[in-house]
């Protein structure tokens, strides 16, 4: 079978490449911020090729395709080193409760909103509240599960009530995630950001680019550097390669893991951040034949995750059969030998379906055209699929129009990365196939509902050690059988690969890119 699926790779004209080359990394993998008084960095336009259009400018919309300018536009409320500690960020100190059931927050007092409003505490709660809205929260609806509700006793000061005593991490998890937007600005932030970051918005033309403008009144003192960021979209990686190639832009952000290998040897520079995704095979089990759950069983064994890390990822990541990284409290590495490419168990469970080859033919992958590794580990599986008596058809969309397919759930599968997997693992409900209410997805009531009780406990468990990890176990075990989401990879999302003449570059936690610190040399 291997022998064939590599044939298949070949005709198919994909390049192997070594997954051992050197990448530019600090210790834990993670290149720190490097203070620009101590590399004398100069400003002017930094120009950033990307491969991808943004969605809206509303930073609880946490997806991959925003991560250029989140942290550009706006600040959190505290931030983490790489080692995953907690450090002031708009918050100068929080203080948690003894009983892990509050946690009180200090702001600084000399932040003003791109407007010139002062942030205070009211920005704060009207924050909390749209993260507290299923219809508004977006991505951070999900972290809120454990808030109760919030006071703010004067304009630096907040304190957020838990429904019940929370883990520590899981309520700094919330403080990170928690980006302050003006109360003023809510309203249209999707059209105009409203933010305190270290850029402002200058102009956009939807398809081609945008560029941000240096925020001269920004409240981190020498930052930032550059006064002018003009972000690109290209069609392809490799046009954006060859632009970095040619000095018409200076970094690619978010390239794949082949073209910054081949460019790390070319002598540019690659930055490998400390928050990977994983890349899961989101599954629609709403729709037959994904409402049978042997038919969504095998492909926990349909997934040679090996091939699709090695092929689409340049060997850059680790093989994963849970949503996790490996830093997750959660991670099991024996799930990943208990669910290797296994042809033959998975035909056991698409016979123990009942299903005819008509029925399990019965649908499509929808493909993202634009990113060049969710192309080929599509290809994969549609051979090892064929392997298995199974023909199905791509749906290949580009940029917005894939974008949208993927956010509305206007699909039947598709491959599709998810964040937050180093931390707190009820994060992971985050991600919109993994929310446990409005889910774009699988819609309300949520169809499998021994996941939803599996993260509530998770979120609830803050007793003895065994208790926490009993949780963790039985989320686990409950993801391989529900099986509307099956992970194979872990893989460096927001790679950046840099001219060697830029010095200050940093990726934070979640490897958003972080411009205020960037330079020339």
């Amino acid at each position: 079978m291997k022998t064939q699926f590599l044939r298949t790779l070949r005709r198919l004209g994909f390049l192997f490449l070594a997954a051992t080359a050197p990448v530019v990394v600090g210790s834990a993998g993670w290149t720190a911020p490097v203070h620009a008084e101590e590399q004398a960095l100069k400003g002017g336009t930094l120009r950033v090729a990307l491969l991808g259009d943004m969605t809206n400018f509303d930073p609880q919309q946490f997806s991959t395709v925003n991560f250029h300018l989140i942290k550009n536009l706006y600040d959190s409320l505290i931030e983490y080193t790489a080692e995953g500690e907690p450090v002031p960020s708009l918050a100068t100190a929080w203080a948690i409760a003894p009983d892990n059931q509050s946690v009180t927050v200090t702001l600084r007092d000399d932040v003003t909103f791109h407007s010139g409003a002062k942030l205070t505490s009211a920005d704060v709660a009207a924050t909390l509240a749209k993260a507290a809205d299923p219809e508004r929260g977006k991505n951070v609806y999900a972290t809120m599960s454990i808030v109760k509700d919030w006071t703010t006793p004067d304009e630096k000061t907040v304190t957020i009530n838990f429904k019940s005593p929370a883990p520590q991490r899981q309520i700094t998890d919330l403080l990170q995630f928690l980006i302050p937007i003006e109360a003023a600005g809510i309203a249209t932030v999707e059209t105009v950001p409203a933010g305190t970051g270290a850029y402002l918005l200058d102009s956009r033309a939807v398809g081609q680019g945008l560029t941000l403008k240096a925020n001269p009144n920004y409240w981190r003192k020498g930052q930032p550097i550059a006064e002018k960021i003009e972000f690109t979209i290209f069609s392809e990686d490799a046009s954006a390669s060859a632009a970095l190639e040619s000095d018409a832009v200076d970094i690619v952000y978010g390239g794949t893991s082949r073209s910054a290998v081949r460019l790390q040897d070319a002598g540019y520079q690659v930055l490998r951040g400390p928050g990977p995704l994983v890349q899961v095979f989101r599954i629609n089990s709403t729709r037959p034949p994904f409402t049978n759950a042997k038919f969504r069983q095998a492909f926990n064994y349909l997934m040679d995750r090996e091939g699709m890390l090695r092929v689409g990822y340049a060997g850059l990541g680790e093989v994963v059969a849970l949503p996790w990284a490996p830093a997750s409290p959660a991670f099991d590495a024996a799930y990943t030998d208990e669910f290797a490419y296994n042809l033959d168990k998975a035909k056991e469970l698409l016979a123990e379906s009942g299903l005819t080859p008509a029925e399990m033919s019965n649908w499509k992958m929808l493909v993202w055209g634009s990113d060049e590794p969710t192309v080929v580990i599509s290809q994969i599986l549609q051979s090892a699929l064929a392997e298995a008596g199974i023909n199905i058809e791509l749906d290949v969309r580009q940029g917005a129009e894939y974008t949208e397919a993927l956010l509305a759930g206007n699909f039947d599968a598709t491959f599709g990365a998810v964040g937050n997997v180093q931390k707190f693992p009820s994060r992971v409900a985050t991600n919109s196939i993994y929310r446990v209410v409005k889910n774009p997805v699988l819609k309300d009531p949520h169809p499998h509902p021994d996941y939803v009780a599996a993260i509530e406990r998770v979120n609830t468990t803050s007793g003895p050690d065994a208790d926490v990890k009993a949780a963790y176990d039985n989320l686990n075990r409950v993801l391989v059988t529900d099986a509307f989401a099956i992970p194979t990879n872990s893989y460096d999302t927001g790679l950046i690969v840099a001219s060697p003449k830029l010095g200050g570059l940093a990726l934070d936690i979640d490897n958003l890119f972080v411009a205020r610190t960037v330079g020339f040399q």
